[in-house]
């Protein structure tokens, strides 16, 4: 007997409520493609007429779980979006599209928490993987949507002045512009704003602590250190600084100290081994990884000069 159920081409788990699937059920259009594993555990992102193309775990649901405190992964399979609770209300990063906000509304009430009690709306970056359904959240829930410079007016217009991409989504007013180290407070909950340019211009980079079994932690939500496919980081007319920005970018992650590392795709940090490492043995915390992130960070960094190299030549 199959763990799922199926709503046209979408597989909802049995947790998935039928009203959080019919709430946006006219707005579910899929366009699934075979995914191709690369180094590491980066999602595949291709260009097709200026498009993200939608990998196949993008819109395939995944357990809602605690990751310590407060803070909790209430995202599709394939992207990441994060969970603050306080007592006067929460904080949401990252509403992916539109067809997924079932997935999120499912998973924070999975919880036990309420999807309208979300007061604050945040962002990784301005893609549409990660801020198409800001519009929409905002409208269910009235949340203050806050968004760093450099990306701010890309939400607010729908898509308009991103680099290279053209897709666009409905627009999203933004409550507030943030700049590097603004903080976010709500309740009792503390968020630090990190820029972290490159990916796009006001791509940031979350700060936080936490507290696991009494132990203070500090947690690095990772915007996107990567450079996609098709990015020119060498005599670049629309983006010039891009390369400045990326390195700029690596200086900061390398100093940040991390002992709970996540991103904007869960497969950035290995999300799917270490849920299963936490189900096996709930007594230890597998999200606690600073290594891991230094070897991340190293490996991106290489990564980016790499491509460098080959652009200059």
């Amino acid at each position: 007997m199959s763990l799922y159920a199926m709503v046209g081409s979408i597989r909802y788990p049995p947790w998935l409520s039928e009203s959080a699937i019919d709430l946006t059920a006219t707005r579910i259009k899929l366009a699934h493609v075979n995914s191709t594993q690369f180094l590491l555990v980066l999602p595949l992102l291709s260009i097709t007429a200026g498009a993200l193309i939608a990998q196949s775990d993008w819109d395939e649901p995944f357990p809602p779980h605690r990751i310590a405190d407060n803070l909790y992964y209430v995202g599709s399979k394939g992207l990441a979006t994060y969970l603050v609770t306080t007592t006067n209300g929460h904080i949401l990063i990252n509403s992916s599209f539109e067809r997924t906000l079932p997935i999120i509304r499912a998973g924070v009430e999975k919880l036990g928490f309420r999807f309208t009690d979300i007061k604050i709306l945040l962002a990784s970056h301005a893609h549409s993987d990660h801020v198409a359904g800001h519009a929409l959240i905002k409208q269910l829930t009235g949340a203050r949507v806050e968004v760093m410079e450099g990306d701010a007016n890309v939400i607010s217009s729908g898509g308009k002045g991103q680099y290279l991409y053209r897709e666009g989504w409905k627009p999203c007013a933004v409550d507030r512009v943030l700049k590097d180290g603004d903080t976010v407070t709500l309740g009792e909950a503390k968020l630090i704003a990190r820029l972290t340019p490159g990916h796009t211009r006001g791509c940031t980079t979350w700060l936080m602590q936490v507290k696991d079994r009494g132990k203070s932690l500090n947690v690095v939500i990772i915007g996107s250190p990567n450079v996609n496919p098709g990015y020119q980081l060498v005599a670049n007319q629309d983006y010039p600084e891009i390369a400045a920005d990326y390195a700029k970018t690596f200086r900061l992650l390398k100093s940040l100290p991390c002992d709970i590392f996540l991103g904007a795709h869960g497969n950035y940090y290995g999300m799917e081994a270490k849920y299963a490492r936490l189900q096996k043995d709930p007594n230890t915390n597998p999200f606690v990884d600073p290594e891991g992130y230094q070897a991340y960070v190293e490996e991106r960094a290489n990564s980016f000069q790499e491509t460098m190299r080959k652009q200059m030549k």
